[in-house]
């Protein structure tokens, strides 16, 4: 018994996408495993520099006395390194799996909302730039632990911008992952 089989068509190649157009594609994407991927990338990033601050702290404790960084300075690395890993990492990350997992695992095309998908996205990294952007400051970022202990936190103890900046980038953080667990 002999088999014929014809040989298959050409596929034609496919259309090349310059950079441009591929950054654009992944900003505007509804699509939950790009957005899956993003939450992914952008919460390493985060986990970089929350290990950075982390090194600094180490590097601190390493002998007694001052070495790298004053008294203020030290504590805005340990709120900003308990802020960055605890509400700018570990929460993500976990969203970030869910999107690109969870809707293939329970055979859905997609998420319920996928442009509020990606404004929560884009809320929790706008509301992390925030956070970040407390250590530009002049008086320097939070400085009294990521809890925000409310009498450490209060006006009077606390009058720099850094302070303000670090609630209000986590408010916006934080709204955005309320709105991502709407998905």
């Amino acid at each position: 018994m002999a088999t014929h089989t014809e040989p298959a068509a050409p596929v034609p190649a496919a259309e090349r996408r310059g950079p441009g157009q591929v950054i654009v594609s992944w900003v505007t994407t509804t699509d939950h495993k790009k957005i899956g991927h993003l939450y992914l990338i952008t919460s390493f990033v985060f986990f970089l520099i929350a290990g950075a601050l982390a090194m600094a702290i180490r590097a601190e404790l390493a002998r007694p006395g001052i070495q790298w960084l004053s008294h203020e300075q030290y504590n805005q690395a340990f709120t900003m390194h308990g802020t960055i890993m605890l509400l700018l990492f570990a929460t993500p990350t976990f969203a970030g799996f869910a999107n690109a997992v969870m809707p293939l695992q329970i055979g859905s095309p997609d998420v319920a909302f996928p442009r509020l998908n990606m404004l929560s996205y884009w809320l929790f990294l706008f509301g992390g730039l925030i956070v970040l952007g407390s250590l530009l400051t002049p008086q320097g970022a939070a400085d009294y632990g990521w809890t925000a202990y409310t009498p450490l936190s209060g006006g009077e103890r606390t009058p720099q911008v850094g302070g303000d900046l670090w609630l209000m980038g986590l408010a916006l953080s934080g709204f955005g992952t309320i709105l991502g667990s709407v998905n």
